[in-house]
């Protein structure tokens, strides 16, 4: 029975190693911020800065567990995929997904479940999810469509976030 219960420890520390020589889930860039949206306040891009720049903006904060798969591909695949829906660092570059972020936002589903078991400081309390919805309404318009809302097609060249407009 020992000698089983080492070789199954032996052969999980093997397969462990093994997963950390898979390539995917390191490449831990953060692109240039080239333009940010019209921000409707600081406040607004302050909370957006907690709770969804990790996976929305190109200005990532990769922890050291993201160097460890299969952690490490998770969080790359989360990244890729909030940065292709829904970037603030690329703002006008290309087609940003708003149509659903109010929605998203409101029910609960951003930030989602699993980035908020890592990152208890990205959870919204009742007051700071309205502010953020608010002001991502009077950005995006009622959050139905990316096109035409009050700011969400217009740029600003980023500023480093320090401006004190709110």
């Amino acid at each position: 029975m020992r000698r089983m219960l080492g070789l199954v420890a032996l052969v999980g520390v093997i397969g462990f190693g093994a997963l950390q020589l898979v390539p995917y889930g390191r490449n831990h860039t953060n692109p240039p911020v080239t333009a940010e949206p019209a921000w409707a306040s600081q406040a607004t891009r302050d909370l957006a800065a907690a709770a969804c720049f990790d996976c929305h903006s190109n200005e990532t904060t990769w922890p050291w567990y993201t160097n460890i798969a299969p952690v490490s591909w998770l969080t790359q695949r989360h990244v890729d995929e909030g940065r292709e829906k829904l970037n603030f660092s690329t703002w006008g570059a290309g087609e940003q997904e708003t149509e659903e972020i109010v929605r998203m936002i409101r029910e609960g589903e951003m930030p989602t479940a699993d980035y908020l078991l890592m990152h208890p400081e990205a959870r919204l309390d009742a007051a700071q999810t309205q502010t953020l919805v608010d002001g991502f309404t009077q950005m995006f318009g009622a959050g139905e469509s990316g096109e035409g809302g009050d700011g969400g097609e217009q740029g600003e060249e980023h500023e480093g976030g320090d401006g004190d407009d709110d």
